[in-house]
């Protein structure tokens, strides 16, 4: 029996009208489907495409052992983590093996800061896998602002908030346009950074981006709320144009 395929799909940013016209395909004739979820959650990968699937789809929901609950600099975060790539791998390949198609579904792009890698990786060299590109959330965020991201030879940069406050500060300076990611509980520590790079001002916050709930707003307006995971923070390039 000839090995099934594992496909990674791209949903993008949280619009279904968004979705490439080969991921609606894919999702819509899938027998197995599999999506990362957090415990308790019913996951926003698996939102993004209610009432798209066929009736007997058989879901498997990928649910994290840690998100936030320890910091990643712990050991056992990666530790537990690995185990749980391990696992799944296992489980999809057993239904590879078996020559049946599975698609993973993906938040943004499959290849852009996504969980998908980490099966790519284990799987790529054992069964065939078929990965399918995506609109990311970023690109819905500074589409939502109104405004174009990048002019001429800006150069953009795109940080997450997870890292140390110095050094996005650093590259926040070094860059003309700015895109910040995984904000969360590392609010704070952003807006520091941005200021100390002198962009606060010109920063904006987008929450949602592309989804019903979508919010936009200047960053200096937005006060000191907690700010959702689906958050992304924009720095506009001013460059060179004619």
């Amino acid at each position: 029996m000839s090995s099934g395929t594992l496909h990674g799909v791209g949903l993008g940013p949280g619009d279904p009208d968004l979705m490439s016209v080969r991921a609606d395909r894919l999702l819509r004739d899938a027998r197995h489907v599999a999506f990362f979820r957090k415990a308790g959650r019913s996951g926003q990968a698996r939102r993004i495409v209610n009432g798209m699937m066929r009736a007997d789809v058989v879901e498997f929901p990928m649910e994290y052992p840690v998100t936030t609950e320890i910091p990643v600099t712990d050991p056992g975060y990666n530790a537990a983590l690995s185990d749980f790539y391990s696992d799944c791998t296992r489980h999809l390949r057993g239904l590879l093996d078996g020559g049946e198609d599975v698609v993973v579904l993906c938040e943004g792009d499959p290849f852009f800061f996504g969980s998908f890698m980490h099966l790519y990786t284990r799987l790529k060299n054992h069964v065939p896998v078929q990965v399918v590109p995506a609109i990311t959330g970023m690109s819905a965020a500074w589409t939502a602002t109104g405004q174009p991201v990048t002019w001429g030879d800006d150069i953009l940069t795109v940080l997450m908030g997870t890292l140390p406050g110095d050094i996005l500060a650093e590259r926040m300076a070094q860059s003309d346009a700015v895109v910040v990611m995984k904000i969360g509980r590392h609010f704070d520590k952003v807006k520091s950074a941005l200021k100390q790079a002198g962009k606060f001002d010109d920063a904006w916050l987008v929450e949602y981006a592309s989804m019903p709930n979508q919010s936009v707003q200047k960053l200096a307006e937005a006060g000191d709320r907690i700010t959702p995971y689906f958050s992304i923070i924009v720095v506009h390039g001013q460059g060179r144009r004619p």
